[in-house]
């Protein structure tokens, strides 16, 4: 057993003696008792470090596995550590870019605006102007953020993992995690750290974002440095704006709050739906509204992707919600890889049926209730989902919960019904589709005519 792994077990014993205590040794409430867990799991998770953070975070997606208690701990984790001194992350930053900051930088700040356990981040302006892959050039004297790989951040983190696949591959298969393959999952934790790992992956992801906005002037994307980055430096443009904490400063300067929550949901389908790659992790720091009535994206380090057969079965599942068919929306979730024991089918479709009448009614739908009531169906019939899936149902939830912040009333079934009308007529109208439906079709037409034209 390797130190590393020993200190985890001893953190997770002293946390797990912790909830003990909490619960009174088990004689408070169940509600308390797995509330005291969770909160001492989520602790355990943060003093780990950033390894286990996210570990923690690719299960808060999970809610078909965990309960309301873990899941609202396991989103409150939080990857923010004492600060680098500034001369580490000057050093980190000369050899990654051949230069001390103050050689292509003016006013590089020494107070970091944000610190987490891989990267921090200083605010700077550019000493001449750069020429973005996406959008008009930055001049001169342009605010920039330097994301800059802390000192060591990279043996620690991979360190962790290699000890998390051992500590996990220990675990007996019991409870929730007999519903999940831990091998993918510390595949999955290993794939996303290195993403992290690496400032131009979420430079290539911001550029997509960019590409794929292009022509949407309702939206903007901070343009990268490239001259400046490299694997271990991100530069990109500062945007102004409003987080969500401030929507009355914003209301107040006069931005259209309406507009943007209605202009955001739709933004969120078209990636979704059309160019198969979305933000996946838009909380509150990582959207702003722009004093010139924009939405601003920041922060692409968890970015979700679709491909062409994902789309149309995300279309067909988001269509089956807005005609509120249980039947059509359970064939279509198994088809986005969603494994539903068979016994489980008919019960899982009535009880989806009842969900969709408490929460999608016409005109007033709450798509984050029917998200949580949903993930708690699946638990409760022992679905298991991927999890990709999960993820893009957390991120429907939340983008839901977002555009409620700018606008109580927004209906985001109302907001999807176009753009899945529109994916479903592009998969009706494709040759191999035409071709097979299209004798159907002939003999319901000749008999529409025949009964027609009867006496």
């Amino acid at each position: 057993m390797s130190s590393r792994t020993a200190d985890i077990r001893r953190v997770a014993l002293r946390h797990l003696l912790a909830a003990v205590v909490a619960s009174r040794l088990g004689t408070v409430s169940a509600t308390r008792r797995k509330r005291a867990f969770a909160v001492e799991m989520r602790r355990a998770l943060e003093e780990l470090g950033p390894t286990f953070v996210k570990l923690g975070q690719i299960a808060s997606v999970r809610a078909d596995v965990f309960g309301p208690e873990t899941l609202e701990q396991l989103e409150r984790l939080q990857d923010s550590v004492p600060s680098v001194p500034t001369r580490l992350i000057e050093e980190v930053f000369a050899r990654a870019v051949g230069s001390p900051p103050g050689g292509v930088l003016d006013d590089f700040d020494r107070r970091p605006l944000a610190a987490a356990s891989i990267a921090q981040v200083h605010r700077a302006r550019l000493k001449r102007a750069y020429r973005p892959a996406w959008g008009a050039e930055l001049p001169a004297e342009a605010d920039v953020v330097v994301k800059v790989v802390r000192p060591g951040a990279r043996e620690t983190v991979r360190a962790d993992v290699t000890a998390a696949r051992d500590l996990l591959r220990r675990l007996p298969r019991v409870g929730p995690l007999a519903r999940i393959d831990l091998a993918a999952v510390v595949d999955e934790l290993e794939a996303s750290i290195e993403r992290e790992l690496d400032m131009r992956a979420e430079g290539r992801s911001a550029d997509r974002f960019a590409f794929d906005f292009r022509e949407d002037p309702g939206v903007r994307i901070p343009r990268v440095v490239w001259p400046l980055t490299s694997r271990d430096v991100l530069v990109m443009e500062y945007l102004e704006g409003w987080p969500l904490s401030q929507l009355e400063d914003a209301r107040a300067a006069g931005v259209d709050t309406r507009r943007l929550a209605e202009h955001g949901a739709a933004a969120f389908m078209r990636q979704v739906l059309v160019v198969g790659r979305y933000h996946a992790d838009l909380h509150h720091a990582n959207l702003l509204v722009t004093p010139d009535d924009r939405i601003a994206y920041l922060d692409f380090g968890m970015v979700g992707t679709l491909d062409a057969e994902e789309r149309c079965a995300v279309g067909h599942l988001l269509a089956a919600l807005v005609y509120r068919d249980a039947a059509a929306a359970v064939r279509w979730t198994e088809r986005l890889g969603a494994r539903v024991p068979p016994e489980s089918v008919i019960p899982l479709s009535a009880d989806l049926a009842a969900l969709m009448a408490r929460t999608l009614s016409a005109g007033d739908s709450d798509v984050r209730d029917f998200g949580t009531g949903l993930l708690t169906l699946l638990r409760k019939h022992r679905v298991s989902l991927g999890s990709g899936y999960a993820l893009l149902i957390k991120a429907l939830v939340t983008v839901e919960g977002v555009s409620r912040q700018l606008y109580p009333d927004i209906d985001m079934m109302a907001m999807a019904a176009p753009f899945v009308t529109t994916v479903l007529l592009e998969e009706l109208l494709t040759a191999d589709v035409l071709y097979q439906r299209a004798p159907a079709a002939v003999r319901a037409a000749l008999r529409v005519l025949v009964e027609e034209g009867g006496p």
